[in-house]
């Protein structure tokens, strides 16, 4: 049996190896030539970073929901809508990947918008049986109805494939803007609004389980922080730099942090009864194996949501010289 103080001492050491990892993966980075604008394969590159986070996403929910809703017996014939959705988004995401040509993608970009619908429809159908409960919209439903933020996980994927496509079909040699917004300022508020609602869903289910192993501190306080800092250098026009480099820098040890995760969520269902030999019951009583590289998909997402910052500012810097 694993005693509490090993589990600190694990927790510990995978938040200063996640720290160093981040580290060096900070300093590999290139620095990058202001006052050029943005090329096409540029953009396609950006594009492809948002195919691989929507891909990360897209497989998150697609094992998340299969196991939930198996779980669930398929109560409804809607409940299989998130699966077929998911899977389809995946394969989409990852041709995306692969595609490197700068033209949009229509069936990628409806599958985006379906994706989008399917996951706002679930948030409804959620809401619903949280509501429909004895004692409605409370602690006890919260915890053990219809996971609430669930469904946004497929909103996010959609939302990041619908980006991607955008960034891929322009032909201006300049970032598109999305919402009114330039698509890098847009994609980092969204990223970072992502982050901060999966940091929420996984403090609840983690104050559920009474914090029992200090690492699960880091989901409720890593993302914030990436967040925080993200949608700062976006919005500041001061300190840019400083910022950006912070910004950088968590959202690299939440990247890694996710995936750091599912390694704990394995040794959580490791020691329930029976362990891994009875993995057909374990699996479905402990913690969610599939739900923390979530993070790393809107990690990826933050950080191609910097990349096009820069761009950004490379071109108006470059707009203010010539003029």
């Amino acid at each position: 049996m694993v005693s509490r103080t090993h589990l600190e001492l694990l927790a510990v050491a995978a938040t200063g190896t996640l720290g160093a990892a981040a580290w060096l993966w900070q300093r590999q980075e290139r620095p990058r030539r202001a006052g050029r604008r943005p090329t096409n394969v540029t953009l396609t590159d950006c594009a492809r970073r948002l195919d691989r986070g929507a891909r990360l996403l897209s497989a998150a929910v697609l094992a998340d929901s299969t196991l939930e809703h198996y779980r669930g017996g398929f109560e409804r014939r809607a409940m299989y809508a998130p699966l077929a959705i998911s899977g389809l988004s995946l394969l989409a995401s990852q041709q995306g990947v692969r595609d490197r040509t700068p033209h949009a993608g229509h069936l990628r970009h409806a599958i985006a918008i379906a994706s989008v619908v399917t996951g706002l429809t679930g948030t409804g159908f959620h809401l619903y049986n949280i509501t429909k409960r004895p004692g409605g919209f409370g602690w006890t439903n919260l915890f053990y109805a219809a996971p609430l933020g669930a469904p946004g996980a497929l909103v996010l994927t959609g939302a990041l494939a619908y980006y991607a496509e955008r960034l891929r079909g322009e032909e201006r040699h300049v970032v598109p803007r999305i919402f009114g917004l330039p698509t890098g300022q847009s994609l980092a508020l969204m990223s970072a609004a992502g982050l901060l609602a999966m940091s929420a869903e996984a403090g609840l289910l983690h104050f559920r389980g009474a914090f029992q192993n200090p690492a699960m501190y880091l989901p409720v306080s890593a993302p914030p922080l990436a967040a925080g800092l993200l949608a700062a250098s976006a919005l500041s026009r001061r300190h840019e730099r400083k910022l950006r480099r912070l910004a950088r820098f968590w959202l690299r040890f939440t990247a890694l942090m996710g995936l750091a995760g599912s390694a704990f969520h394995a040794l959580g269902v490791a020691r329930n009864h029976g362990g891994w030999r009875n993995w057909r019951q374990t699996v479905q009583a402990g913690p969610p194996l599939p739900a923390p590289p979530a993070f790393t998909g809107l990690a990826i997402a933050g950080l191609a949501a910097e990349r096009l910052l820069d761009e950004e500012r490379a071109a108006l810097a470059s707009y203010r010289w010539w003029t």
